[in-house]
């Protein structure tokens, strides 16, 4: 008989095995997430041997979520749309950002316990900058929609010494609430609940209305035009160009998506994760090709 030569190949460096940490992303939805490629590209980045997922999380499980990869060991978690309010009683302790803008985004799991952060706030103004050079300082800001993402905008933006901030909501209620909290801490902002009747330096939308091709506006145009503003920034980053974007664009006002949000948030969470620093350009193209194709428009 002809010898059979078998050839075992050697283990592949990029397979997953019993010893790869696991990270993941809650949301509901969380289909158009693009932060597994972001940071799988990362830690191919660094040769770590992790892998991170996204998963569908109803709110009503989500305590019973995070407990299960508690359970299962995972090295950490992001948390989106709309889970980021009902995070912080769901955790040991709360890190200093998770307590200042009172929303959790990044879980971060060692030695059996959870620890809640936030990595939006610092990520929403350096975007901001980045992406549509604007200068906050002295601002007027119309803020769309308070729930956690929007609580940490409203407060991030008071501590940049905005001018005037207009938070609108769906329930008025959750509007009042924040609004109350920037009168005590930050008294020089002069912050309202509704539409303001000027012009504004920038509309930043938060809120989640956008995701889905039938979402209404979350702009009121019988309140208030886009003609009225300078730029439109929208933390929503898939669809790339939401409808919201797409009319400020008409309108002549500059525009940019939740991108630049997106990275930098999840530059943070990676660092507390891992120990190791964000590898910030691979991230971004990661992003860009998930995105945009590669191409950005």
């Amino acid at each position: 008989m002809p010898r059979i030569n078998l050839r075992v190949p050697p283990p592949a460096t990029n397979l997953i095995n019993a010893a790869t940490r696991l990270c993941a992303v809650f949301g509901w939805p969380i289909k158009q997430s693009a932060s597994p490629a972001m940071h799988n590209a990362a830690f191919a980045h660094h040769g770590l041997n992790w892998r991170y997922v996204a998963c569908e999380v109803d709110p009503k499980n989500l305590r019973a979520a995070i407990e299960g990869v508690r359970a299962m060991n995972f090295a950490g978690i992001n948390l989106t749309v709309p889970h980021k309010l009902l995070a912080v009683d769901m955790v040991d302790e709360l890190d200093a950002s998770a307590k200042k803008w009172g929303a959790v985004n990044t879980i971060k799991f060692e030695n059996g316990r959870a620890t809640g952060f936030n990595t939006d706030a610092e990520a929403i103004v350096t975007s901001l900058r980045e992406d549509l050079k604007v200068g906050l300082r002295g601002a007027k800001v119309l803020l769309l929609g308070a729930g956690g993402a929007g609580r940490t905008a409203a407060l991030k933006l008071a501590t940049e010494n905005v001018a005037e901030l207009f938070l609108v909501n769906r329930t008025a209620s959750k509007a009042e609430e924040i609004a109350g909290e920037i009168k005590k801490q930050f008294p020089l902002v002069k912050v309202f609940v509704g539409y303001p009747e000027t012009n504004v330096d920038l509309i930043l939308n938060a809120t989640s209305l956008g995701l889905k091709a039938d979402d209404a506006s979350p702009l009121d145009k019988q309140q208030f035009s886009l003609a009225q503003a300078a730029a439109v920034y929208d933390m929503i980053y898939r669809p790339a160009e939401t409808p919201l974007l797409a009319a400020a664009k008409a309108a002549g006002c500059q525009t940019a998506n939740g991108i630049g949000m997106l990275l930098h948030q999840g530059a943070k969470a990676f660092e507390i994760w891992t120990g190791k620093p964000a590898p910030l350009e691979v991230m971004r193209r990661a992003l860009e090709e998930n995105i945009y194709g590669g191409t950005k428009s």
